[in-house]
């Protein structure tokens, strides 16, 4: 028996039916009852199949349908490193595939580097915290469940061991990124702490003045970038490195990577200039066959052989302004750009004018209980030397920077000072002045200005690379560890820039770390009903402002699972 729905004309009716065989065999069906119209039938016939249930010995439970069992597993992050996959593959990174593929390694050796450099932009932890990390978020095509301590380390082995054919590839994704008729280049250096006690052969960790003042152990990282903000180049020195040598080595290597640019201007900060530098920039050429540009500015160690040339300069321009002058001079053969600004100059003056006097008068108080202490007379408190006033005083000059104006005779058996009066007007004849050499026959000396002025974006790389990146301090103690953890760092400070520039020129209103906050928020989700041993997946709807993100950065969207949309 079975329930059969019938028409007759416009309605339906429930009817409840026999299949049967006739003497002939032929197989028919008689209908045993009808159950009335269907769009009448109501709950009136869940009495009558619980009374068939009762009566077939069977419960009743059984028209209550089963609630089956559902697990939820725990959320992952899946936003924030989707978006950074799908940047990493439009930009060709996924180019790295190929150099690693024919290698001894069986491990995906450009997987395991993609994990590490987008831990760097999403939550930058050690080593052994990236595989923490791993447990909270679910990155595309990547088995993250497998991934162990010493592969990540084998992969910056790797890394390291082909570090030619890396640099190749990368280079040739940015190239498309680089104006080919006129690049304007910028090269610094900073310090990056290094932490351990240990030596090894050819050891990077050097103690050396950190850009912060201290004598610490530190390796130094040489920066190339853009215009534009993009770095295009980096390099790797002992802490110990001056910087000035390292300059001609760094700039031939960009060249050679990036030969097809047919104009290119050097921007430098002042520990970079060197007369032996000068020369050797001013014979470079391209493959255009133009000459090398650059722009370097003029250390305050250097400042004295320039008195004879600005003093005329400042008496004509300098001592009346009222707004910021500047102008140029010539000087071995090559533009003098100088740049004075009066407020700025003032300032300085001020400042230093003030300083002098606090330090005067300390010095004046303890000349004074030193001979008060050599009449006979007694001050409550330690008896103050000669040697020891010496001693205060020259920390005190020097913590002020004024140990070239301020000079203590540490030589004589009592305290004693004097002003050098030449360094005094030097230091005021350079107040609120800048002073740029440059070859470039084309820029205006406001136009040189501007450009050094632009050397402020690659300090705010290094600051990109030592807070949101944190590529430091370094616990790694072999010097390729050293250098693949800085190629690391250098790929995600790539990402981030180009990130930075996709999101200023949509005017979202996003830095890339709060780009990446707010789309760590689309998560993965998984349930598992029954029990079932293949967990059904599904991820967060995504909101106005996700959707605006993706857009800015020209990414596409991750899409939901086919199996269940969550939410």
């Amino acid at each position: 028996m079975f329930v059969k729905i019938t028409r007759s004309g416009p309605r339906k009716y429930l009817q409840l039916v026999e299949a049967y065989r006739d003497d002939s065999g032929k197989a028919k069906h008689r209908t045993l009852a009808t159950l009335g119209r269907l769009d009448q039938v109501s709950g009136d016939l869940d009495s009558v199949i619980a009374g068939l249930l009762k009566v077939t010995g069977r419960s009743p439970e059984l028209l209550t349908p089963a609630v089956p069992s559902i697990e939820f597993e725990t959320a992952r992050a899946l936003g924030d490193v989707w978006a950074l996959s799908e940047l990493w593959e439009t930009l060709g990174f996924g180019e790295l595939r190929r150099v690693f593929k024919k290698t001894r390694y069986t491990t995906d050796v450009e997987a395991l580097i993609r994990v590490m450099v987008f831990n760097r932009l999403c939550d930058p932890d050690s080593k052994l915290g990236v595989l923490r990390w791993l447990e909270t978020i679910a990155m595309p095509g990547v088995a993250i469940e497998a991934i162990t301590h010493q592969q990540l380390l084998r992969s910056m082995d790797a890394l390291m061991e082909h570090q030619e054919a890396v640099d190749a590839v990368v280079a040739g994704l940015l190239r498309p990124l680089i104006d080919q008729d006129l690049s304007v280049v910028f090269y610094d250096m900073t310090t990056i702490r290094a932490e351990g006690l240990s030596s090894v052969d050819d050891d990077l960790r050097k103690f050396g003045m950190a850009k912060e003042g201290l004598i610490a152990r530190q390796f130094m990282l040489g920066v190339v970038q853009t215009g534009d903000g993009l770095p295009i180049y980096h390099e790797v020195f002992a802490g110990n490195t001056a910087e000035s040598p390292t300059l001609l080595p760094t700039l031939q290597t960009v060249l050679t990577r990036f030969p097809t640019i047919r104009r290119v201007i050097l921007v430098a900060d002042r520990g970079l200039l060197s007369l032996d530098n000068l020369e050797a920039l001013s014979a470079i050429k391209l493959q255009s066959g133009e000459p090398l540009e650059f722009v370097l500015a003029v250390p305050g160690r250097r400042y004295s052989e320039f008195i004879e040339l600005l003093t005329p300069f400042h008496a004509k321009h300098c001592l009346s302004a009222k707004d910021e002058v500047i102008d140029e001079l010539l000087w071995k053969d090559l533009r003098l750009v100088v740049a004075h600004d009066p407020d700025t100059a003032t300032l300085m003056r001020e400042a230093r004018q003030a300083k002098m006097a606090d330090l005067e008068a300390k010095a004046a108080a303890w000349v004074g209980k030193l001979d008060a202490q050599d009449e006979g007379q007694k001050n409550r408190g330690k008896k103050l030397s000669d040697s020891g006033a010496k001693a205060r005083f020259y920390h005190e000059v020097k913590d002020s920077r004024l140990a070239h104006i301020l000079r203590v005779d540490l030589k004589s058996e009592l305290f004693a000072y004097t002003i050098d009066e030449k360094a005094l007007a030097l230091a005021e004849l350079m107040d609120g002045k800048l002073l740029l050499v440059t070859n470039s026959p084309d820029l205006s000396p406001p136009e040189v200005v501007r450009r050094y002025k632009s050397l402020a974006d690659i300090e705010r790389g290094f600051r990109v690379l030592k807070s949101e990146i944190e590529i430091g301090p370094v616990f790694h103690r072999l010097p390729d560890r050293i250098r693949a953890h800085a190629s690391i760092c250098f790929l995600a400070l790539i990402l981030y820039r180009v990130m930075r520039q996709r999101l200023s020129a949509a005017e979202i209103g996003l830095s890339p770390e709060r780009a990446l906050d707010q789309l760590r928020r689309i998560q993965q989700h998984q349930i598992r009903i029954n029990k079932q041993n293949n967990p059904i997946t599904g991820i967060s709807t995504l909101s106005n402002l996700h959707q605006r993100v993706f857009d800015a950065l020209e990414l596409k969207k991750p899409t939901q699972p086919q199996q269940l949309s969550l939410l």
